[in-house]
């Protein structure tokens, strides 16, 4: 068993190092899979065509077509100039130099509106890079500006329509609105500390004498955009297809799946957009082709380190460590709190940690009169944690599919902005909730 937990980790280990070294994700999920399934005494035939490719598919199947559309939108919004447009609005009204501030709350907005994050992405990098260009600030920090506004204190706060914070409704009998007065202290803890955090980083590299400097293939965009003297859409009519997105995904969500609506929303905001801003652009051909293009190698990178996820489930070290977190004695929610954040992190997936989690600790500490809104609040904070490591496959597509980063550059900030804010958070309840 000695062997086992060695090459579970192992495993681990290697998919997060070959991550952060620049390796496709795919071969880096599969290497790792690999290791695990061979140290744990899984058939290799089956955690691979088995295990491994269920878990691709099923996640292909479920949410491509999302990220199909989304990837489009934010073409549109790009080559229509929409972006553009509404970066010079923002700069006008509240300065460049406040980019960063400005993405975070643009992403926020967006996701705290029911949009789903693979959109938030795509839609918020146009306006990001023209603003963090305009404002000459290091390109290597939009991926964690986009994190920032769209899974960390918007995926676990009170009130919130992100999966994280609806899942634990369903084992604790609770409202998305859980967690009472507690769960608002912790938002603010969140928002106020990665804002600092955020800030203190991007003054020190500018201090350090960096610049913009995005990766070459940006750059080769940028000029091709600027090669043609254009003129920019009115703002009214560039944020109308980002508002139409959330307006209508909000409403319709209550009639059908999250996934439809989430289409239809989308459907809706690049119709119009397309509508109301055709005469801007002629790269109709482009946006579609490079849209499709961006589209499958997000969900790819994601698909892989779902497959990953799929064969650590199946092997005895998984389960160990699953009934080592819940048999902790006497930490209440401490022990919640470790085991989803602590599977999350095996998983790269926060909804994973509580999907895992949750249906085996819930009836347990269900029974012993524990706070179910504080299990809840404590639940989703959990999730927002260790999830965000290295191989996170919205970490990894924000980064190198949205972003065109490495990790080597963009992955830092992250890892302060959405690992080490978000388990203070978790700390800072977990104390507050044994207390009050």
């Amino acid at each position: 068993m000695v062997v086992a937990f060695i090459g579970f980790f192992l495993g681990l280990g290697l998919l997060m190092y070959f991550t952060m070294r620049g390796m496709n994700i795919i071969f880096a999920a599969l290497i790792a899979s690999i290791v695990v399934a061979l140290t744990n005494s899984l058939s290799l035939e089956k955690a691979l065509t088995e295990n491994y490719m269920t878990g691709f598919t099923g996640y292909f199947a479920s949410w491509f077509l999302v990220y199909l559309l989304g990837a489009v939108f934010g073409k549109i919004m790009e080559e229509t100039g929409a972006a553009n447009s509404i970066a010079d609005w923002v700069k006008r009204v509240i300065g460049a130099k406040h980019a960063v501030f400005a993405v975070v709350v643009a992403c926020s907005v967006m996701a705290y509106g029911g949009v789903s994050v693979a959109i938030v992405a795509f839609a918020a990098y146009p306006i990001a890079l023209s603003l963090f260009r305009e404002g000459n600030i290091p390109h290597r920090f939009i991926p964690a500006a986009i994190v920032f506004g769209s899974i960390s204190f918007t995926m676990t706060s009170p009130g919130s329509p992100e999966v994280q914070n609806l899942i634990p409704m369903e084992f604790f009998g609770t409202k998305p609105t859980a967690g009472g007065w507690v769960a608002i202290v912790v938002a603010i803890f969140i928002i106020v500390t990665g804002s600092y955090a955020m800030k203190f980083m991007v003054d020190r590299a500018i201090r350090n004498g960096e610049q913009f400097d995005a990766p070459k293939v940006v750059m080769e965009n940028l000029s091709k955009l600027e090669s043609v003297e254009r003129k920019l859409p009115p703002v009214f009519f560039s944020i109308l297809p980002l508002a139409l997105v959330v307006i209508t995904l909000n409403i319709s969500a209550q009639f059908i799946s999250s996934v439809g609506a989430a289409l239809l929303g989308l459907s809706v905001g690049c119709a119009v957009g397309l509508a109301t801003m055709y005469k801007y652009t002629d790269q109709y051909r482009a946006m579609f082709t490079k849209g499709a293009e961006n589209a499958v190698v997000a969900t790819v990178n994601i698909c892989a380190v779902v497959g990953f996820g799929a064969v650590a489930q199946q092997t005895a070290s998984f389960q160990m460590i699953v009934d080592g977190l819940v048999a902790l004695p006497g930490m209440e929610y401490i022990g919640l709190a470790l085991a989803v954040t602590v599977i999350a992190g095996i998983t790269g997936s926060a909804s994973g940690g509580l999907g895992i989690a949750l249906p085996i600790l819930a009836p347990i500490y269900n029974l012993q009169g524990l706070d179910p809104n504080a299990m809840h609040r404590i639940s989703a904070l959990a999730s927002g944690g260790l999830d965000s490591l290295p191989h996170n496959g919205y970490i990894v597509t924000t980064i190198r599919a949205v972003s065109n980063e490495t990790h080597d550059r963009a992955y830092k900030p992250v890892f302060v902005i959405s690992v080490v804010v978000s388990m203070i958070a978790l700390a800072l309840a977990i104390v507050l909730y044994s207390i009050f």
